[in-house]
């Protein structure tokens, strides 16, 4: 079959004005980007506010492991499906970042016959919204260390910084360093750090502002240290939240693509749900559910991480509801998680398969606390046997699920209409009430908590002294009734990314605690996670070029 990127070259697509007729848009509603991007503007937002919203699923996942789930392809796939029954669909999705593309995860557009389109410029800059957040960012941190230079009128204490400048891009040597080295005029001499750029409040506030007012004030809010009297001190006290705003004024409007099989796909916002919240743009969700009957969304990683953060933080805060869940797994990433090496995961094992199930039952149990339809799919591959395809089937619905293959990676919209028929008897069945899985009166540590043991199976936590005090002055600050984010490795249910399948007996440590007071959480990083990711030995850039004819070869 051929690759990925030869599949989304060879196809035909839709000028963008028509694909947004599919959506009710007109020409003048768009702010194109070439034939096929477009941003929606604000007035087609405005006219779109008076329609019924549409239902709205959520794809998540079993935890990652290197055979490969392909999430972001049932996505799209059941996204084209049901255009394909007759249902007017459309998909909303996560920006991918340069990170991961030129590291080892690759982009981030889907595979085979279900992707998003154009998909090297999607993977590649775009239409420039990373490039717009790293800059408010770093401008952020320019006027910040100008600001200790020029007589540091806010007494701010350059030992208690805690905004990082970021880069989208995986760089391990930019983790920890020292700027301001050379003449005086050269800075004050202190310790720094970089982030990638979807690890930044910046990135999580575009995504969770409902507007442009939202936005400005969100950012205001940024905490960027403490000054000698331990008060923070904001950007707002810094006087840098207008120029922040001209320079996200465009990256706030929603993009619009489409789908190898031309159905609308909105693009916005990218942060990682292991070290943030993991979801496209409040904004990009709820246009779409005003232009369309039913809309298909994604969150990253395992629902252990992204499905969590989407329910227990983007709904709660935009008042969203998912009409139902589809959790994508693979016979070869439970055979994984029952031990079998990488290179063996071809052949039958439905014992190791048995063994490993357990990863899919956990995330199924952990769904149902939400009191949410699930819909649990097989993303299938030649190899997959009828034995595995049957043990798997019987699981599931012993767990009193849904079952449905997928086939979307081989065979596009056709090959989802099994899923697109259960998704939507699903949604017609309906559910109880959806329920967050904890109140906002709880404590920031009970929260934790909660996450901890009834999410990752943990039988406690273990706080360093340093997340200890963090979380006392956090809530003395008032920050106490704001959900937390874990920032955790996805490969695990646990902290520790080496412990496949069902973990038990094992302790969560919290190792450091901050809040994002503008994005409205706080973050609790966990075990060994860095907010700024590191190239492997052999990075796929090296395997990236431009051909003769001008193509770009090597990206997936």
């Amino acid at each position: 079959m051929k690759t990925d990127i030869e599949i989304a070259q060879e196809a035909t697509l839709l000028d963008i004005r028509k694909v947004a007729e599919k959506i009710g848009a007109t020409e003048d509603d768009l702010e194109l980007y070439g034939k096929h991007m477009a941003k929606i503007s604000d007035e087609c937002i405005k006219k779109l506010e008076g329609e019924k919203d549409g239902k709205l699923v959520l794809v998540t996942a079993i935890n990652p492991t290197p055979a490969g789930e392909g999430k972001t392809t049932v996505t799209l796939g059941l996204g084209d499906a049901l255009n394909k029954m007759g249902k007017k669909t459309a998909v909303a999705m996560r920006e991918p970042s340069l990170g991961p593309c030129f590291g080892i995860k690759g982009g981030a557009a889907g595979g085979g016959y279900a992707q998003a389109v154009p998909m090297e410029k999607l993977n590649l800059h775009f239409t420039g919204d990373f490039h717009a957040i790293t800059t408010a960012n770093n401008l952020l941190c320019a006027m910040l260390d100008n600001h200790l230079l020029q007589g540091n009128e806010l007494r701010i204490d350059p030992k208690r910084i805690v905004i990082k400048r970021c880069l989208d891009m995986n760089d391990r040597a930019l983790r920890n360093i020292t700027i301001g080295l050379g003449k005086r005029l050269d800075g004050v001499v202190r310790e720094d750090h970089f982030c990638i750029t979807v690890a930044t409040e910046v990135m999580a506030i575009l995504c969770l502002a409902e507007n442009m007012d939202d936005l400005t004030e969100r950012l205001g809010k940024i905490i960027l240290g403490y000054n000698y009297d331990n008060e923070p001190v904001t950007a707002k006290d810094l006087k840098a939240v207008g120029d922040m705003s001209v320079l996200l004024k465009d990256a706030i409007r929603p993009n619009l693509i489409q789908s190898l099989e031309n159905n609308p796909v909105f693009v916005h916002g990218g942060p990682f749900a292991n070290i943030a919240h993991g979801c496209n743009s409040v904004r990009a969700t709820k246009v779409a559910l005003k232009a369309a009957d039913y809309v298909i969304t994604e969150a990253g990683f395992g629902a252990d991480l992204g499905a969590e953060k989407f329910l227990d933080i983007k709904c709660r805060m935009a008042g969203l509801k998912p009409d139902a869940v589809v959790l994508v797994a693979t016979a070869r990433a439970l055979k994984y998680n029952g031990g079998v090496p990488k290179d063996e995961l071809s052949n039958e094992n439905v014992e190791a398969l048995n063994k490993g199930i357990v990863n899919l039952g956990k995330h199924i149990e952990n769904l149902k606390k939400y009191n949410v339809p699930v819909v649990v799919t097989i993303n299938r591959f030649t190899a997959d046997t009828e034995a595995e395809m049957a043990a798997i089937k019987s699981f599931v619905e012993e767990k009193g699920c849904r079952f449905a293959l997928s086939e979307v990676w081989a065979k596009g919209g056709d090959g989802g209409q099994e899923l697109a028929s259960q998704v939507l008897d699903a949604i017609e069945e309906g559910s109880p009430d959806f329920k967050f899985l904890y109140d906002d009166n709880l404590s920031l540590k009970e929260k934790i908590e909660t996450v901890s043991k009834e999410i990752y199976g943990a039988d406690g936590v273990e706080y360093s002294p340093e997340a200890n005090n963090a979380l006392k002055r956090i809530e003395s600050l008032g920050f106490g009734n704001v959900p937390v984010c874990m920032a955790k490795t996805q490969y695990s249910l646990s902290d520790d990314q080496k412990l496949l399948g069902r973990p038990e007996g094992f302790k969560v440590s919290i190792r450091e605690v901050y809040v994002s007071a503008g994005a409205g959480f706080v973050v609790a990083i966990a075990g060994q996670i860095m907010t700024m990711p590191g190239l492997p030995k052999s990075p796929a850039a090296e395997r990236i070029y431009i051909d003769d004819n001008g193509d770009t070869v090597g990206l997936f």
